[in-house]
C-alpha cells in the first residue's frame, strides 16, 4: 500500500491502542479509493449502511459522504466500544474529526448472547470464518439482543458543527461498511467486546457447559427447565389481548419501488432493468392482493392454486398490460425475451399466452395449451348445449375435434374447458388466438370469436 493510504492522518491517533489491545480499541489504516465497487458486499455491511441511509434527514449529505469515502478522503479509522472515529478531508481540503456512536450492549445482553452462541456451535464457527450468517443475528434477536444497528441507532458527532449526519460522518459510516465486510468482529467490538475477549468468554462457557457435575463424571447433566409457557396459560391469555387493528386503507395506486439509480456500479451478473421491472410488478401485485383481501366477499373466494414457474413468467409478462400486448408494462426487449424463455415459448407464443392469461388466468392458459378428450357424460352435455344455443336454421356448421369445435369455412373456434365453460378463439396470422373470456353460452362465445357480439 502506498504512503498516501497507509496513514495520511496518523497524528490524530498517536495515543490510541490497536489490534484488540487492553484498552479495547482497534485502528485500521486508511483504505484506498473504492473505484468501481460498492461499499458493502456482505449483508451485514449493507444492513449497517441502511441504518445510516434510513436515519439521515439530509440525503444530500449522505451522497456527499459517499463521494468522500469513494475518493479515499477518510483517514485511519479507530474502533472502540460505542464509538468509531476518523479524520475526514472534505472537498475544500479541510480536515474534520468525525465520530459515530453506537450504544454498547449491557452485561445482561452479552450474557444472553454468549449463552445463545455456546448452544449453537455453528455460530462460533461462522464468526471464526469472519461470517455473520442471518440465523446468528435472528437467534440473537430472539434472545433480546440486537447486534445490527437500526434506524436512529447511529449517532453522529463532528467538529464541523452539524447536528445531524454530515458528509464527514456519512463518509466514516461508508468506510466502516468496508471494514465490516472483512471482519464482523468490528461490529462486536463496537457493541462492547473485542475479538480476543469474546472468544475467551465463549471458550470458558463451553468448558463449563461440558464439565461433569458433582454427582460423578458419568452423570448426565440436570434437565433444563422447559422454556415458554404452558398451552393452558397461553390460551387463557387470549381473552385479555387487545382487539385486532382496523384493516388498512387501500391506496389509490401501487407504491413506487425504491430507485436503483445510485453511484455504485451493480455487481457482476445483476440486471438492474430486470430488478426494477420485478419491483414494479411486486408493488402492483401487492396492491391487487390487498384490494382482494379488503373485498367484502373475500372469505368466500376460492384459494388460488400455486403457479408453475412457466405460468408465473406469463403472469409477470402480462401484469398491468392491455389485452394481447404480451410485453408487460415497462418491460424492455431483453426482459420480454427472458420471460418468453422462462415460459417455454417464443415471443409470439408469449403474447398469445399473456392474452389468454388476461382473459381468464391459469384456466384460460390451460385451454390455450391443452387439447383433451371429454368424457362421455361431459361430451353429451357439451353437445346438448350446442344444440340448444341456436335455432335449427341458424346453427353454424361445426367440425368437432376432441374439446374443440371449429366453424367450417370460417376463422372461428369454440374451445370447451374442463369446467364446462366455452372459450372463443379466432385465427390470427395462422395461429389460433384467444378472443375473449369464457361464457356458459356457446352462442355468446362464438359471437365474440366472429366479432358479432
Amino acid at each position: 500500500m502506498s504512503d498516501a493510504y497507509r496513514d495520511p492522518y496518523s497524528d490524530a491517533y498517536d495515543d490510541h491502542e490497536t489490534d484488540d489491545a487492553p484498552g479495547g480499541e482497534r485502528t485500521f489504516a486508511a483504505l484506498p479509493p473504492a473505484h468501481g465497487r460498492g461499499f458493502a458486499t456482505s449483508w451485514w455491511g449493507q444492513a449497517w449502511l441502511r441504518a445510516l441511509e434510513d436515519t439521515a434527514l439530509d440525503t444530500q449529505q449522505v451522497k456527499s459522504g459517499r463521494r468522500l469515502a469513494r475518493s479515499g478522503a477518510v483517514g485511519a479509522v479507530s474502533v472502540r466500544p460505542g464509538r468509531i472515529t476518523s479524520v475526514v478531508r472534505d472537498r475544500a481540503r479541510e480536515t474534520h474529526r468525525a465520530d459515530v456512536l453506537l450504544q454498547r450492549l449491557s452485561e445482561d445482553a452479552w450474557d444472553r448472547f454468549l449463552d445463545m452462541a455456546v448452544e449453537r456451535a455453528g455460530h462460533i464457527a461462522a464468526l471464526l470464518d469472519r461470517e455473520m450468517p442471518p440465523h446468528l443475528v435472528e437467534d440473537a434477536a430472539a434472545a433480546g439482543v440486537d447486534l445490527l444497528p437500526g434506524i436512529g441507532d447511529l449517532e453522529p458527532e463532528c467538529d464541523c458543527g452539524a447536528w445531524d449526519h454530515c458528509g464527514h460522518t456519512a463518509a466514516l459510516c461508508y468506510q466502516l461498511a468496508r471494514l465490516l465486510d472483512q471482519d464482523p468482529f468490528v461490529l462486536l467490538l463496537l457493541r462492547g467486546r473485542g475479538e480476543r475477549e469474546l472468544l475467551d468468554e465463549l471458550q470458558a462457557r463451553s468448558v463449563a457447559r461440558a464439565a461433569p457435575d458433582d454427582v460423578g463424571a458419568d452423570a448426565a447433566p440436570p434437565p433444563r427447565a422447559p422454556e415458554g409457557v404452558s398451552a393452558r396459560e397461553a390460551y387463557a391469555m387470549g381473552g385479555i389481548l387487545p382487539p385486532l387493528p382496523a384493516p388498512p386503507v387501500l391506496p389509490e395506486a401501487p407504491g413506487a419501488p425504491p430507485t436503483l439509480d445510485t453511484e455504485a456500479e451493480p455487481a457482476p451478473g445483476i440486471d438492474v432493468a430486470a430488478l426494477e421491472f420485478l419491483a414494479a410488478r411486486a408493488a402492483a401485485t401487492a396492491h391487487q392482493m390487498l384490494a382482494e383481501a379488503l373485498a367484502p366477499d373475500h372469505a368466500r373466494q376460492p384459494v388460488d392454486a400455486a403457479l408453475t414457474p412457466e405460468q408465473d413468467a406469463v403472469r409477470l409478462a402480462g401484469a398491468g398490460g392491455g389485452p394481447g400486448d404480451g410485453d408487460g408494462v415497462g418491460a424492455d426487449v431483453g426482459i420480454t425475451a427472458r420471460l418468453a424463455t422462462g415460459s417455454g415459448r417464443d415471443r409470439e407464443g408469449l403474447a398469445l399466452a399473456v392474452r389468454a392469461w388476461e382473459f381468464g388466468g391459469a384456466a384460460a392458459l390451460s385451454v390455450l395449451e391443452e387439447e383433451w378428450t371429454p368424457r362421455e357424460d361431459a361430451l353429451a352435455r357439451a353437445r346438448a348445449a350446442l344444440d340448444a344455443a341456436w335455432d335449427e336454421d341458424e346453427r353454424p356448421q361445426l367440425r368437432a375435434a376432441r374439446n374443440r369445435w371449429t366453424v367450417v369455412d370460417a376463422q372461428a373456434q369454440l374451445r370447451h374447458g374442463r369446467d364446462g365453460r366455452w372459450w372463443p378463439y379466432r385465427k390470427e396470422r395462422g395461429r389460433w388466438a384467444p378472443a375473449g373470456p369464457a361464457t356458459h353460452d356457446p352462442a355468446t362465445a362464438l359471437a365474440v370469436a366472429t366479432g358479432r357480439e
